[in-house]
């Protein structure tokens, strides 16, 4: 078997990336210390330059991005508060209803819009009165990007502008707001301005094997690392894992629309077969509808070429670092085979 096909090209996110020897060579000469004390020097340095580049006083580093949106929810309601946030938001449909069960506060579900916003209209809609019959509203909660869609800079504007005046604190779920920035040819600052607080992910698209950083004011990040210690976030010498994630930051930044580009490409040689549908992708994601009587056959042929996909009749395909165009072209030639 040559060496072509003997690589498994894996589809299903951003997420299986592995470190390169680069960033493993800055992971393995790391400074370390003990993280719970801050003794670990490498983790204050991501800290620090995390909370620098988004443009936040403090950060917090946490083993994952649902543990630091966890962490901000946590800090900004109390036991009783809601958060207003999409139907279609990780933080409400992915990471295990965790607001509600470790901090009883009641998740105000949106619907979202086509282009992943949620109306402001609606926003105001939900707000609730102040009066002891309804949970008490006390924070907006956005992503960006969303289902691979990017929420543009007036629109969030808008939104935590809204979100201020009515009294509520902001958060952004930050997964690949990366992506998000990379996409809109903004800085970082400008990608998150308007949010209390974000959630920067370092091992999607950026390459990191491990964590997140929250950023935000410092009480709310004290309150967070209050948080972190009681949900067993606190960990000893993080240094080498954090090494991997300012590595990340400083090298895997600008490379996003590498991964942008090529899922425009395999989305576009996607489209000219018939029998599928293709959205069109704004960043490193985009959809592939497939009649649902041949998805087990023909994830049984990508799994014999050695492709990787959550196979659904709505395929998520998700491109990344890992994933070069040659690696691309090899999978557009068996989608070519198979629907051809």
């Amino acid at each position: 078997m040559s060496e072509l096909n003997e690589k498994w090209l894996d589809l299903r996110s951003d997420t299986i990336t592995r470190p390169s020897a680069a960033m493993r060579a800055a992971m393995s000469a790391a400074d370390v210390g003990d993280d719970v004390y801050g003794d670990d020097p490498s983790v204050n340095r991501l800290q620090e330059y995390t909370a620098d580049l988004f443009g936040y006083e403090d950060a917090l580093f946490a083993p994952s991005g649902t543990q630091s949106n966890l962490l901000a929810l946590l800090a900004h309601c109390g036991r009783g508060d809601e958060y207003l946030v999409g139907q279609e938001a990780h933080t409400y449909r992915y990471e295990g209803g965790g607001a509600a069960v470790l901090g009883s506060i009641q998740p105000q579900p949106i619907i979202n819009q086509p282009d992943g916003s949620i109306a402001l209209a609606d926003i105001e809609a939900y707000i609730k009165p102040d009066d002891f019959h309804f949970a008490r509203t006390k924070l907006l909660a956005l992503e960006n990007t969303i289902g691979g869609r990017v929420l543009g800079l007036d629109y969030l504007k808008q939104a935590t502008t809204l979100a201020h005046e009515r009294g509520l604190a902001t958060h952004l779920d930050g997964a690949r707001v990366c992506n998000a920035a990379v996409k809109l040819g903004v800085s970082p600052r400008a990608a998150v301005a308007g949010f209390d607080s974000v959630s920067v992910c370092l091992s999607k698209g950026l390459g990191a094997p491990i964590g997140s950083v929250l950023c935000g004011s410092k009480p709310l990040i004290a309150e967070a690392k209050r948080w972190r210690k009681m949900l067993g976030g606190g960990m000893r010498q993080a240094g080498m894992i954090a090494a991997g994630g300012m590595y990340a930051l400083q090298h895997n930044f600008a490379r996003l629309a590498e991964d942008h580009d090529n899922a425009t490409y395999f989305a576009s040689e996607l489209a000219k077969l018939k029998g599928i549908k293709v959205s069109t992708p704004q960043t490193n994601i985009f959809y592939v509808d497939i009649p649902a009587d041949t998805c087990r056959v023909l994830n049984d042929v990508l799994q014999l070429t050695r492709i990787r996909v959550s196979m659904s009749p709505h395929l998520r395909i998700v491109t990344h670092m890992d994933a070069s165009r040659e690696d691309i072209d090899r999978a557009i030639t068996v989608f070519e085979d198979f629907f051809g």
